[in-house]
């Protein structure tokens, strides 16, 4: 049998080759590690002496995972929104106080808007750069003038509010600035006449709350007549009135540059003790009752109501719905005018007349034009 015998030059060269081989490997495993240590001095550099998060930010990803949601209410400062991004599990072993440091490192501190933020939990680092470029979803409200406080109710349920708390919630002095207080408590505690000082516009509020939605509007009301009331000194008395007014020339006004001229004509009939007639007083009436009514007839008229403007003098007890910015502006600044009647035409648009036969005739041609 014959074997084959090893030359010492071959031994000596697998020796060589394995102490390459072993030196390829270690050199191999000192190159990551190096790269490790420089990646990670980066970012305790960076952290600690404000080195550009971009020549490092790319080797560490943002996270992909399940996200939660955190909502940051309006007003709320970096600490409290950090403070809630805590409280609602975004914060992976870090504090608050860290968050806020890259908050502040990355200018977002200032620029954080309300809403609802969908976030994977991380660091504090981590979380800021999410925020960085994150845009919170915001739930979308509509306020629509016209209504009464029935129609209200039912339009925010449609909404997908809940309204079970609604009448307490209008009566929340709370939701009011401090300010518009000084006057709203010296007036009727009643949820028909405040919803009068809510703005009718579209909301984006940070969740589906209502009194989120009462304080914006109410706000927003408060700002466009705060001057206005302070330099004419109206009293709370007054501006019970005009609310008064200016749901009426809401509910009879279909266009807007027409407010104005209405809101002359109440006054005038109210200044000469005239009945003023408002077939809108009648619906609301009604309304009271549980009926509604689309269109107005003779025998309506006979209903036994404060608010039926055909037999009591004077104003109704309250407001019958929301005014819009328009009508608000007319009670406030009605157009001087000798007008004393107005009939509806075909199109919505209105005829004045200074006198009774005037208006006839004006009747008349309404009913040649339909």
């Amino acid at each position: 049998m014959n074997s084959k015998k090893i030359r010492p030059d071959n031994l000596k060269s697998k020796k060589n080759n394995l102490k390459k081989a072993r030196k390829s490997y270690f050199m191999h495993i000192f190159i990551i590690v190096l790269i490790w240590v420089i990646i990670c001095s980066a970012g305790f550099y960076s952290y600690y002496f404000k080195v550009p998060e971009s020549l490092w930010e790319k080797f560490i990803p943002i996270p992909d995972g399940q996200k939660i949601n955190v909502i940051i209410e309006p007003g709320m400062t970096a600490k409290q929104a950090a403070r809630a991004f805590e409280i609602n599990g975004a914060l992976d072993n870090s504090t608050p106080s860290q968050l806020v440091y890259w908050l502040v490192k990355f200018g977002i501190d200032k620029k954080l808007r309300p809403g609802n933020y969908k976030v994977v939990p991380s660091s504090a680092w981590m979380l800021a750069r999410q925020l960085r470029n994150l845009k919170p979803a915001l739930e979308k409200a509509v306020i629509i003038p016209g209504l009464d406080f029935y129609a209200f109710s039912e339009n925010l349920e449609s909404q997908n509010f809940d309204v079970s708390n609604l009448k307490n919630i209008i009566r929340d002095d709370k939701n009011y600035p401090p300010e518009m207080l000084n006057i709203l408590k010296k007036l009727p505690y009643d949820e028909n006449l405040r919803i009068t000082f809510l703005e009718p516009e579209t909301y984006f509020l940070a969740e589906r709350n209502l009194n989120e939605l009462v304080k914006n509007s109410a706000s927003n009301w408060w700002h466009h007549w705060k001057n206005f009331i302070s330099e004419h000194n109206l009293t709370a008395e007054d501006i019970r009135k005009k609310s008064v007014i200016a749901s009426m020339v809401e509910r009879e006004v279909l266009f807007n540059d027409e407010c104005a001229r209405v809101a002359g004509v109440i006054y005038n009939r109210i200044n000469s003790n005239m009945l003023l007639q408002i077939d809108a007083t009648v619906v609301y009436a009604w309304r009271l009752t549980g009926r509604k009514l689309t269109r107005v007839l003779n025998k309506d008229l006979e209903i036994n109501s404060p608010y039926n403007t055909y037999k009591n003098p004077g104003l109704p007890p309250g407001p019958i719905c929301i005014p819009g910015f328009a009508s608000w502006a007319a009670a406030f600044d009605p157009e001087a005018n000798k007008y004393f009647y107005y009939v509806a035409g075909r199109d919505g648009h209105h005829y004045f007349a200074k006198n009774y036969n005037d208006h006839l005739k004006n009747i008349r041609q309404v009913k040649l034009d339909k």
